[in-house]
């Protein structure tokens, strides 16, 4: 039975079941505040190399990654043998998937002299690439996150995490530089990228239209999901100037500095935050409209009570269960139509629709439309992950078309069905409109909630790993930052483990405490859309291509930039002020 179960997890080769968990895993895997990288592995399996670099001569020009396009328009010369620049000592990341001949070493600036980037010889030399498009400044951020990631990377593994690949390339002057190796596939890259977008926030989307109006809000919604996907291709044309940036705080730090890297962190803090105190408001609220008796509060306690053993769960075993969070979400969208159709009166039914209007019937609720449309995008923070771990980079582009397309007809679909069916009476969570309207199977409605109660079990735990290991890295309880920690030089084994267990739960008390202090689902996901999301998944991006790219960016595509950038800033500030705003002040205006 067990051999037989393996060969089913094996069976597709590098599409397989294990390597589709594997490649989610280092997806899941975030980044730190601290300047903390993956461990790495050499790569030595040479037949291997050779099928990629067939893959990669194969493909046509004009499916090339965005460097070797960007080289082509400078003239510089680029071997297609390796994938390299020859002169400037860069390296593509495309190549073979996880293989056992992989092997773990411990990353050594001796050793990999270059995987912590080419930015090694940027300096007084010819090597690197961002020389040639950055200011001195971003050169010199770039220079410290360099040495930074050399001196961490000694200190010890991240044993939870997935190692990065990397391989040895010779190139014609005989110079060994060694590069990482892409190891996920077109559709585990658009699964990565499908599971990172699709989550709670489609519940609450319905409401958004409603706030908005038909006309406002479908237009905002299209609008979110072509900016956000623009911005995602942003994200790849700025990592793509060098090998060395891997994740989204490397491009904070390089464009704008240290602190503009520790902002970026405090905002995915805030977001992962959010998305935590929803799930745990979501498990509550659906609970309690289909078993009465208990409130609330009870339902929110044995919410945290449910997540607390989670917090010690392995993040190999969380990010392979946390498929079935996207699982239950399209579950929860199916049934919603299936009722939608079964039930033929209004309220609650697509067969008689209540009644809906073009324009918003209030004014003020418009802001708080703008991040409840928001909310859904706000994967972006991954994106670069994801980008850096696929086999073969110049289809990025074509994973995000289609992820962005499919996410966006899912969206549609919850938001159109919903709001037919409900109307002016639609809840914050269109689920709840259902668990509280006569009329539908009960059975229906006990899966619903059943889907419901399984999304915070499988998501929150993965959510809440990243704000964990940044506090233990801070606080130095962390492997890889013991070395350099001296305020607990000294303390046992037993302590150490003491306080990162205290640190699980205060993490978790933290969630159920924000979910009885800020009981509105609604609210909670527009302040994570307008304060999160917009920065995040929009200015951002932007402002990272503006500041790497500079003067190579098109006046059209420059002022394309700026006007989003000033845009988004301002509906993201006028949203998050409405976020905070009582119901009886928006009432009123």
């Amino acid at each position: 039975m067990s051999m037989r179960i393996n060969s089913i997890r094996q069976a597709g080769g590098v599409n397989s079941i294990d390597n589709f968990a594997r490649s989610w895993q280092r997806a899941a895997g975030f980044f730190e505040i601290a300047p903390v990288r993956r461990s790495f592995a050499s790569y030595e399996d040479e037949d291997e190399i050779s099928r990629s670099r067939r893959d990669e001569e194969a493909s046509p020009v004009s499916q090339r990654s965005l460097i070797r396009e960007q080289l082509e328009r400078e003239g510089r010369p680029y071997d297609s043998e390796v994938g390299e620049m020859i002169d400037d000592g860069y390296s593509e990341a495309a190549g073979p998937a996880d293989h056992p001949s992989a092997k773990k070493t411990m990353p050594s600036a001796d050793l990999f002299p270059h995987i912590g980037s080419p930015f090694a010889g940027s300096y007084g030399t010819s090597y690197g690439t961002l020389g040639s498009r950055a200011n001195e400044a971003s050169m010199r951020h770039a220079a410290q996150l360099w040495r930074e990631q050399q001196e961490t990377g000694r200190q010890g593994f991240d044993k939870e995490r997935e190692p990065l690949l990397v391989k040895a390339v010779e190139q014609e002057d005989g110079k060994v530089v060694n590069v990482v190796v892409g190891q996920s596939t077109l559709p585990q890259t658009v699964f990565n990228s499908v599971n990172v977008l699709i989550g709670v926030g489609i519940l609450s989307l319905p409401l958004g239209i409603q706030y908005a109006g038909w006309l406002i809000g479908m237009g905002f919604l299209l609008f979110s999901a072509v900016t956000t996907s623009y911005t995602a291709r942003l994200l790849a044309k700025c990592l793509d100037v060098d090998g060395s940036l891997v994740t989204f705080a490397d491009l904070a730090y390089v464009s704008f500095g240290p602190r503009a890297r520790i902002a970026t962190s405090i905002l995915f803090s805030i977001e992962l935050v959010g998305a935590c105190v929803a799930l745990v408001i979501l498990f509550a609220d659906s609970l309690n409209a289909l078993i009465p008796g208990w409130d609330l509060l009870t339902w929110k306690i044995i919410c945290g009570l449910v997540l607390t053993p989670l917090g010690f769960v392995p993040l190999r075993f969380l990010s392979f269960t946390s498929v079935l969070g996207i699982l239950c979400t399209f579950g929860i969208v199916l049934m919603v139509f299936v009722d939608g159709f079964i039930k033929p009166h209004t309220p609650g039914s697509l067969r008689e629709p209540a009644a809906t209007y073009l324009f918003p019937q209030k004014w003020s609720t418009l802001p708080m439309s703008f991040g409840l449309l928001m909310a859904p995008w706000g994967g972006h923070s991954v994106f670069p992950n994801i980008y850096k771990d696929m086999r073969h980079p110049h289809k990025y582009n074509r994973g995000v078309k289609t992820t962005f397309i499919f996410t966006y007809l899912l969206d549609l679909s919850m938001a159109v069905a919903g709001l037919l069916m409900f109307g002016d009476l639609v809840l914050d969570e269109v689920t709840s409109n259902i668990l509280m309207t006569k009329g539908y199977p009960q059975a229906l409605s006990i899966c619903i909630v059943l889907c419901i109660a399984i999304i915070p079990i499988t998501k929150a735990p993965l959510n809440s790993r990243p704000i964990v290991s940044t506090i233990e890295i801070l606080a130095g309880l962390d492997a890889r930052a013991m070395a350099s920690s001296s305020g607990l030089a000294g303390m046992s084994g037993f302590a150490r483990g003491s306080l990162k267990v205290a640190i699980r739960l205060l993490v978790t008390i933290l969630y159920v405490i924000i979910a009885i202090v800020c009981p509105s689902f609604d609210r909670v996901m527009a302040l994570m859309g307008n304060a999160a999301c917009f920065t995040v998944c929009i200015i951002l991006p932007c402002s990272f291509y503006l500041k790497i790219f500079g003067a190579e960016i098109s006046l059209k595509e420059r002022i394309l930039n700026w006007f989003l950038i000033i845009s988004c800033s301002i509906l993201a500030t006028i949203g998050t002020v409405w976020a905070f705003l009582p119901n009886s002040a928006i009432d009123n205006m």
